[in-house]
Order: structure tokens, then C-alpha cells, then sequence
């Protein structure tokens, strides 16, 4: 199944170039794009992704990973075999950077499922969802309609005209930011590091949920000046943006050591100066998975692994203190 792609201009001669990420790609009759599901047949862009999933399963919500966002509840989650970046350290590269085999799902069929297992609503994660545009349209139009919530999971590259489209449709995101050096991404992404910044701030601007997930890898995005600059930048837009740092591990073309712990304590500790809420991910540091009131410094919710108590949570204030709480909970209408 394939379906005419959205944003892409004919250049004669049976080319066309995409419009829908920063590569622009160009593309002569029968050639791919950088992100492997837009294809030039006939001198028309197709996307060839349309409908193919790597993936279909029901995952916990905190998984994305999404602490403020209906926490507690499974979300059905799915992605393209697609990506539209390079990233020497990708952690699911043999579904993102290599040919997956695929399965067929209509967007009625997805929507369905979702239904079935009373998933609160779609994830378009694993891979890059973005790069699966026409396919996440249709399908959060019609989730939309079941009163389903739409999630993605993303790098955040992409043109502004086609996240402007889809954005009304979408009710979360986890955003990651991998380095605050152009540098890094030239190098390590094979992007361009202000196209993600731009892309969050767009998100903040139309009042989206937002949480953000920064990987960090030694020796590379690791340093306090850039971990700083990062936690800055974040908090000129909003000290209530949940922040999680992850712990690398070797994959894919990296074969650096793990992040030591220390390193992921010290991020913690830099950012929750400047930021309410902060969470360390792939890795068991206790206290430091658990959200905490702003104001009393009381556990809101403790959370091991996938298990969460929310009992801190009281008709949607801190139990304690009675400060209203900036999560959007399963029963809060």
C-alpha cells in the first residue's frame, strides 16, 4: 500500500524534491530519500512507508518516555521502518537505519486495536514517526474522532509547514534533544541542531505537552557547560518542561563505555536548579524516577520501574501542601 505524498514539488523531468524534512531531498525517477519511506515513482514523491509498521504493541505511557501525561495508563504504540537522521548511537537501529521487514496496518486497523485493548489513545514512536506523515494524519484524524489521544515520539526534524498541519491533531510529545552543540549533530546525527530547538518552540508556542529526553554519551554531549546550556535553554521556555536524561549504551556504530553513574547523577543534580521536574532513565538511581511537588518537595508519584503510585495526587493537587499539579491524568476529564 502506497500513498501520494503531501509535501513535495515536480521539478521536470519526472524529478521532485520533498518537502516535508530539512534534507529537501532531490530525486530522479525510482530513487529513495534519505529516510527510506519517500520514493520517486514516475515522476510522482510516494510515500512507501504508508501503513507499514516495524512494530505493533501495547506499552506503558512512561515508557516514551511521558511522566506528566496520563501516567499509569498503556498507550498502543507503532512505527515506520524510517529515519530521517544518522545517529552513530542509535538505539534501535535495526528497525531505523537498516531494512526491517514490515506488516501491513490501515489506520482503521490501528485505531481498532487501540480500541480493543482500551489503550488510551496512539503512539507513533520506535523509529521516526515523522518521516511517516501522511500515514500519522490519517490515522490521528480518525483516533481523534474515538476520542483517542495522539502521542509522538521524536527527533523533531522537520519542516515547520507540515508539524504546523499535523500539530492540532497531536496531544503529547517526547522530544529528543541530543546535544546542544551544532557540531554533535553535524558529526554524530548527520542534522542540523537548530531545526530540533525551533522545533520545540513551536510545540511550547502552540501550548503542547511536551517532555524531553537528552541521551547522554560520555566524553561527547557530557560536559557541565553543555549540559548547563541545555538545562538553560529549557527553562527560558518553561521550568515546568519534564526533562529525562538517559544512560547510553553501546549500539549500533558506538562503542563507547556506558554512561558512569556519576555523570547521570551530576546532569540530575544541574538540572533540578533550574527545573521542576527531572528524571534519570536507563539506569536505577533511586529518587530520581519519582516527580516531586514544586512547592513542599513531597512525592507527587514514586515510580519503580513501569509501577507508579500516584498517591501524592489528591482531586488533582499535592496531597500535602494543595498546590495544583502540571500532569494531565487518566480521570481528569
Amino acid at each position: 500500500m502506497e500513498k501520494e505524498a503531501l509535501y513535495y514539488e515536480k521539478l521536470g523531468n519526472k524529478k521532485v524534491q520533498c518537502h516535508l524534512c530539512p534534507w529537501e531531498c532531490k530525486l530522479t525517477e525510482g530513487k529513495f530519500g534519505v529516510c527510506r519511506g519517500k520514493r520517486n515513482v514516475e515522476g510522482r514523491l510516494y510515500a512507501v512507508n504508508y501503513a507499514k509498521a516495524v512494530s505493533v504493541a501495547m506499552d506503558p505511557i512512561e515508557k516514551k518516555p511521558l511522566y506528566h501525561f496520563h501516567p499509569g495508563s498503556q498507550i498502543l504504540s507503532s512505527g515506520p521502518n524510517s529515519c530521517n537522521l544518522r545517529c552513530d548511537h542509535c538505539q534501535n537501529w535495526n528497525i531505523s537505519q537498516t531494512v526491517s521487514p514490515t506488516e501491513l496496518v490501515t489506520p482503521e486497523n490501528l485505531v481498532s486495536l487501540a480500541l480493543k485493548h482500551n489503550s488510551v489513545g496512539i503512539a507513533y514512536t520506535y523509529t521516526e514517526p515523522l518521516m511517516w506523515f501522511e500515514y500519522v494524519l490519517e490515522t490521528a484524524k480518525l483516533a481523534r474522532s474515538k476520542k483517542l489521544v495522539n502521542v509522538l515520539v521524536t527527533n523533531g526534524y522537520i519542516n515547520t509547514e507540515p508539524l504546523l498541519e499535523l500539530l492540532p491533531l497531536i496531544d503529547a510529545l517526547n522530544i529528543d534533544v541530543k546535544s546542544m552543540s551544532q557540531d554533535f549533530y553535524k558529526k554524530v546525527c548527520k542534522g542540523k541542531l537548530e531545526v530540533v530547538l525551533k522545533t520545540v518552540e513551536l510545540l511550547i508556542e502552540h501550548k503542547r505537552h511536551v517532555e524531553l529526553t537528552y541521551l547522554i554519551i560520555p566524553g561527547l554531549n557530557d560536559s557541565d557547560e553543555e549540559l548547563l546550556k541545555f538545562v538553560t535553554w529549557v527553562a527560558d521556555l518553561n521550568q515546568l518542561i519534564p526533562v529525562h536524561f538517559s544512560r547510553y549504551f553501546p549500539a549500533y556504530k558506538a562503542d563507547l563505555p556506558p554512561t558512569p553513574v556519576e555523570t547521570m547523577k551530576k546532569a540530575y543534580q544541574i538540572a533540578r536548579t533550574n527545573l521542576k521536574y527531572v528524571y534519570t532513565g536507563n539506569i536505577n538511581i533511586p529518587g530520581t524516577s519519582d516527580t516531586y511537588c514544586p512547592e513542599c518537595k513531597k512525592v507527587l508519584i514514586s515510580r519503580s520501574g513501569y509501577s507508579i503510585d500516584v498517591s501524592g495526587i489528591e482531586d488533582m493537587k499535592c496531597r500535602n501542601c494543595k498546590t495544583p499539579v502540571d500532569i494531565i491524568m487518566t480521570d481528569d476529564g
